[in-house]
């Protein structure tokens, strides 16, 4: 736990007491400062309580007092609370903020993209272990920050950044910063694309920042990167998927190439399949590489990467179908690669919908043997998928995979996959994309279960 936080001249207070929240309190504390914490959660107060944070209600913090409010990313930067602390003059900063002011000899790597980002972050910490250097890795991904380890000597932080802990930096500068990609996401908090791609430009706020890498493959990201190159001073490097790049680092025909030069076989990364990941392995060598990290050994590394729960994860083989668990997948455009990934695939889909909808899986459709809906999305999905993709409504993760499996067997097709990547939240029958693919891991782990025992039972 980091306990070096900035000592405060009054109360900080916390508001939201999910994991980020309960991290920050108890290292605040441990710094010596004066904690006043509020969640509407009953169950998350008396969480805190036994863990001996003072709880406060959040409609009577004592403004006078305070001198920072650090609410956790997931609360509307609109919310009452937060709005009530900006018109007091009240510093609004994150836990990420916290920690790069407690560490400021440490270096800091900042991941960010709509899709991608968990990969790209925990594949740069694999190769840093690989390579025996000092590294801890979390923000958005795993964990939170303020509960990893104070690297007192030489180190590095890899953080992967949401745009909602984005907009909660107000100084924070990264030595290194990547942006892998921007699509429509999270638009009922941001208001537009424009509000979004500002949040996600903040992970290049100048300062400290000497290394900028940039996904070239959209519009908005290539824009970014022009506008990037004209910073003096600033190393800026241009990733790229399907073509080969000159001036950067690109993934070209399963090839990982630097400057043109081929540096290893993406096709043999098995934990790594599909365009999406390899775009995700050349952002990952351009930091490391950032970092002086050999190139051999950036190749090892990255063949030996084990891969990330919930994100295209292999959970069985039963009767020659494969279970691919994607449950990461909760937009359109994250589903779509894992699509493009397999065939045939009999698609488990649904939850609760975003506003793009399918729209960006459409040249996958050709792929689907079968779709199996679920969740508050299951009309729209349908209506979409009316007269192009045969489909079953099957309401729920474990009707449809039962729906699912049973198909793919009936039909016997080479190659067959039961992909569950459902291009929609969690949050109508889960509490998080992580609990939705636990459900659906150990499904499929009974699934194979019975299967094996019935087949004991026959050859008996």
């Amino acid at each position: 736990m980091i306990v070096g936080t900035a000592n405060f001249n009054g109360t900080v207070a916390i508001l939201g007491l999910a994991r980020s929240g309960l991290s920050a309190a108890r290292a605040l504390m441990a710094g010596g400062n004066q904690v006043a914490a509020w969640d509407d959660s009953r169950e998350r107060r008396e969480e805190a309580a036994r863990a001996g944070i003072p709880l406060q209600s959040g409609a009577n913090f004592p403004w006078r007092d305070i001198a920072a409010l650090v609410p956790s990313p997931g609360i509307p930067l609109d919310h009452p609370i937060i709005a009530s602390a900006h018109a007091a003059g009240i510093e609004v900063l994150g836990d990420v903020e916290l920690l790069w002011r407690a560490m400021p000899e440490r270096k800091f790597v900042g991941i960010t993209g709509t899709n991608g980002k968990s990969t790209t972050t925990a594949l740069i910490g694999h190769i840093l272990e690989y390579a025996r250097q000092t590294v801890q890795v979390g923000g958005n991904l795993g964990t939170p920050a303020l509960s990893l380890e104070a690297l007192w000597a030489k180190g590095t932080y890899v953080l992967e950044m949401s745009s909602f802990q984005l907009d909660l930096t107000q100084h924070l500068s990264f030595d290194i910063a990547v942006l892998l990609n921007i699509t429509p996401d999270h638009l009922d908090r941001h208001g537009d694309m424009a509000a979004y791609t500002a949040a996600k430009q903040k992970i290049f706020r100048s300062g400290r920042l000497k290394t900028a890498i940039v996904g070239i493959d959209g519009p908005d990201t290539l824009r970014i990167y022009n506008e990037l190159r004209q910073r003096e001073g600033l190393n800026v490097v241009p990733i790229a998927t399907g073509r080969r790049l000159l001036d950067g680092i690109a993934a070209n025909g399963g090839l990982l190439e630097d400057h043109g030069q081929a540096v290893c076989d993406l096709e043999a990364a098995m934990a790594l399949p599909g365009r999406h990941n390899w775009q995700n392995a050349a952002a990952a060598y351009a930091a490391t590489r950032a970092l002086g990290i050999d190139p051999e050994i950036i190749a090892r590394a990255l063949l030996s990467f084990p891969g990330l729960a919930h994100r295209m994860e292999h959970i069985a083989a039963i009767d020659g179908v494969q279970f691919i668990n994607d449950s990461k997948a909760t937009n359109g455009e994250a589903a779509a690669r894992a699509l493009a990934c397999y065939s045939p695939i009999y698609w488990i889909a649904g939850g609760r919908n975003k506003s793009n909808g399918l729209k960006a899986l459409q040249s996958g459709f050709r792929r689907i043997a079968h779709a199996f809906l679920i969740g508050e999305a299951e009309q729209t999905f349908a209506d979409e998928l009316e007269g192009r993709v045969n489909f079953s409504r099957c309401g729920t993760l474990s009707n449809a995979l039962d729906a699912a499996a049973a198909q793919a067997c009936a039909d016997g097709r080479p190659g067959a996959v039961v992909l569950f990547s459902p291009a929609c939240a969690s949050f109508d029958q889960f509490a998080d994309f992580e609990a939705r693919g636990e459900s659906f891991r150990e499904m499929v782990l009974n699934l194979e279960r019975r299967h094996t025992e019935q087949a004991r039972r026959h050859c008996a």
